[in-house]
């Protein structure tokens, strides 16, 4: 397995109650670093962009109205592997389908308020890396 980067974002629902250090522990355990970090605040314009993919889809524009409506907390994790890591970690999209121990299943509050979002694939997770963070911010 090679070593990658990927994409992670604590959403609005994860920010608003505190969460944002108990998810990073668990990436963190999972034995991924994280090399970059922001908290920042999305307009909806940023979020519709960053969310073009699913332009055409019916929960696009509440999808969008909900990462502008609070901070999000943006990190590139580096690991093993890290993209799948991540993806493990994170759970199901869907809480009451997420494996116990995710962080979906312990602190996501629906299907759409689900605390995190991580890149699917490695040209993704570049693309995304790209949209919030310079190479200059990446410090592995």
């Amino acid at each position: 397995m090679a070593v990658q980067r990927t994409l992670s974002i604590i959403k609005p629902d994860a920010t608003r109650r505190n969460l944002t250090g108990k998810i990073i522990a668990k990436f963190e355990d999972a034995g991924l670093r994280v090399v970059a970090q922001k908290r920042i605040r999305l307009t909806k314009e940023e979020a519709g962009r960053f969310y073009a993919v699913h332009r055409e889809r019916p929960f696009y524009d509440e999808l969008c109205e909900f990462m502008a409506s609070a901070p999000i907390v943006v990190q590139v994790l580096e690991g093993e592997d890290a993209i799948a890591k991540n993806r493990e970690v994170m759970g199901a999209t869907d809480p009451a389908e997420a494996a116990e121990g995710t962080i979906r299943k312990e602190f996501a509050l629906s299907k759409g308020e689900n605390s995190v979002h991580g890149s699917d694939a490695p040209e993704t997770a570049a693309e995304e890396i790209r949209f919030f963070f310079s190479e200059l911010e990446i410090v592995g």
